[in-house]
């Protein structure tokens, strides 16, 4: 394959559809080729962002008459206020007041560029399922829809879009030549594109299905599905790396899954590691992930399932860069990096769940400190070194009890609690608080520590 780079912009298209004084700055501006976005708020100038950076296109300033101008010769809105211009791959997507009237729009340039994802040609010809992370705006994708173009047209497979907001494939009835031989399923709501992948696999016998920002958990399970089915996916979601899915419940299932394990004393001294430990739970929906550092800089997970398992153990892993050069010629190197996620996803939750509990605010929380380092706590069939594990981020001391006579909170599961009535009615004489959690995991329990601090 050549690394020869072509793009196809349509910037006419999209520059006809907006008001004249915006229109004829656009059309003869020299960075019009870096445009990225135009945005038209109600009593604000026309302002343009390039990849070097932003400016406004006029003094003048837009008005109702500038937002409905525009409004009226592009495509309807669809539920997530996403819109588009027949036949091209622009996205215009509106801001709406209380009265759900437009008074904002953001004009996204879609590009299709050919030829830049030969830096990861041997991935796609692995037959592994990819998922691509990187933060909105980066390119995600213009890359996945360059993959669905090289899988359908060059490797010659069956190929099915899942194309929420039409931006793979263009607005229009008749996707854009960009997706090449690819065949395109369009969402009519956002909240069903998990529906349409199901039914994706289910109608159409597809090799490869092809979606973009993955980004419910409903989704994630369908994912999930599809890869046990056999059919290889490419998404996309965003996240800058792999950590953020990881400390991300609602899309870990992606990448596996985490869980947390109390070890035994000895499984713990036969490894090395802290008694409560985060796990993978099973194996992840894509075998390989691709971070988005820059639109010529990726980072390479050739192995999601190892990568995870190092990063949750604070082992040694070695990370893949893909480099591509002025000259198109592209530079792999490796990079030795060792990070203790455990601790990073402890703190991380910690401070987000607990961020009303201001520990260190001796001045403010003196009084309150003084009354939490009084507990007492008998636990009722969670396990005790779970709750001193996010007790002990927190700087903490408590206590614990096996006699319940000298408890001062009670924590324990719901199911049981509700079967122990003796239990609830002799908390109630000796006005002993209980505190229930649904499960005995981390979260619930990082939760029960800002209701009890």
């Amino acid at each position: 394959m050549s690394n020869y780079v072509s793009i196809d912009e349509d910037l006419d298209k999209l520059f006809e559809n907006l008001p004249f004084f915006i229109h004829e700055n656009l059309i003869n501006h020299s960075n019009k080729h870096q445009l990225i976005e135009i945005v038209m708020d109600l009593g604000r100038r026309p302002e343009a962002r390039f990849t070097t950076g932003r400016e406004y296109l006029s003094r003048k300033t837009i008005s109702w008459q500038d937002i409905d101008y525009t409004v009226k010769r592009i495509s309807k809105f669809s539920t997530d206020n996403r819109a588009g211009i027949e036949r091209t791959l622009h996205r215009i997507s509106c801001i709406r007041n209380r009265q759900s009237l437009i008074n904002g729009l953001t004009c996204r340039v879609g590009r299709a560029i050919f030829g830049t994802i030969s830096v990861i040609r041997d991935l796609l010809e692995s037959g592994h399922s990819i998922l691509v992370l990187g933060k909105p705006g980066i390119g995600k994708t213009t890359i996945i829809r360059e993959i669905a173009r090289v899988l359908s047209e060059e490797m010659e497979k069956r190929v099915i879009i899942i194309d929420t907001s039409n931006e793979i494939g263009g607005d229009s009835d008749i996707p854009h030549y960009g997706i090449g031989k690819a065949r395109r399923m369009q969402v009519r709501k956002t909240e069903l594109q998990h529906q349409i992948m199901m039914e994706a696999i289910e109608n159409h016998m597809p090799e490869i299905i092809i979606i973009d920002e993955i980004g419910t958990e409903l989704e994630a399970l369908a994912a999930r599905t599809i890869a046990e089915k056999g059919v290889q996916l490419v998404g996309t979601t965003h996240g800058n790396s792999l950590d953020n899915l990881i400390k991300n419940p609602t899309l870990s299932d992606l990448i596996g899954g985490i869980q947390y394990v109390t070890l035994s004393d000895d499984e713990a001294k036969r490894r090395g590691t802290q008694k409560s430990i985060l796990e993978r739970k099973a194996y992840p929906a894509f075998q390989i992930a691709i971070e988005i550092n820059h639109q010529t800089l990726w980072t390479i997970h050739e192995n999601v399932q190892n990568s995870i398992d190092l990063l949750l153990r604070g082992n040694v892993n070695f990370e893949q860069i893909r480099e591509i050069h002025l000259n198109q010629k592209i530079h792999i190197q490796y990079r030795k990096v060792q990070t203790d996620l455990y601790s990073l996803f402890l703190t991380s939750n910690l401070a987000s769940s607990l961020k009303s509990v201001k520990f260190n605010d001796l001045n403010s929380k003196k009084q309150s400190l003084i009354n939490v380092k009084k507990l007492v706590i008998y636990s009722y069939l969670v396990s005790p070194n779970l709750i001193k594990e996010v007790i002990s981020k927190t700087g903490l001391e408590v206590i614990f009890t096996n006699d319940i006579k000298k408890a001062t909170i009670i924590i324990g599961l719901r199911k049981y609690l509700k079967q122990n009535l003796k239990l609830k009615k002799f908390a109630q004489q000796k006005n002993i608080p209980i505190y229930i959690v649904n499960r005995p995991t981390f979260y619930q329990i990082v939760k029960l520590l800002q209701v009890i601090f």
